[in-house]
């Protein structure tokens, strides 16, 4: 059994430990980390690659244990019918405004795209936030109205962990799952179309 302590360590550094361990074919893991983002982002890694997972949480310490042998899963299922109509496209947004200058203009922009990328038919496979670009995801706001209404369009919502901890809004995401770098990067990289704000 691979074992693997990976607290105190930051995104997406417990992912890519992991992913080190089942690149050379373990089978079983033992995972420990100390914070509930970094759990949640090695869990979903885990059971995408065949793993059955349990989790216990005890003084502070998050136990993992992984077992190979379940099914492959993904974060949010889309129907046959929803992945047909999405574009093999990742949408990557580091702020919440379009543009430079004028802040409020920018804002307007930056809602009446995603708003229009929420109403079209075919939207992107990802949208990832990172930077600043991780509020758009808050609660209670119209920007995280239409992020919502794409993940019931299939689209993945990638918030970035690191992002939201900086910023101290992580229990204030209402849209969307809390990702690492390696999920983000790996999401980008393999869509065909790319488009960065």
């Amino acid at each position: 059994m691979g074992r693997i302590d990976a607290r105190g360590k930051s995104c997406p550094q417990p992912v890519m430990m992991t992913k080190t361990h089942v690149d050379a074919g373990e089978r079983e893991l033992e995972i420990y980390l100390d914070n509930a983002v970094s759990a949640s982002n090695v869990q979903r890694y885990l059971e995408k690659n065949g793993f059955r997972v349990r989790i216990m949480d005890e003084d502070g310490t998050i136990t993992i244990h992984a077992e190979k042998g379940g099914t492959e899963t993904s974060p949010r299922p889309v129907s046959p019918a929803a992945a047909e109509k999405l574009q093999d496209a990742a949408v990557l947004i580091t702020g919440k405004e379009i543009g430079n200058g004028d802040a409020v203009l920018g804002e307007v922009l930056m809602k009446g795209f995603l708003g229009t990328l929420s109403q079209i038919a075919n939207p992107p496979s990802v949208v990832a936030l990172m930077n600043e670009g991780v509020k758009l995801a808050l609660k209670n706001t119209s920007s995280c109205d239409h992020l919502i209404a794409l993940q019931k369009k299939g689209t993945r919502i990638l918030v970035c962990g690191t992002c939201t901890n900086h910023f101290g809004i992580t229990q204030d995401v209402g849209a969307g799952i809390i990702s690492n770098m390696f999920e983000i990067t790996e999401a980008l990289l393999s869509a065909s179309k790319r488009l960065t704000f």
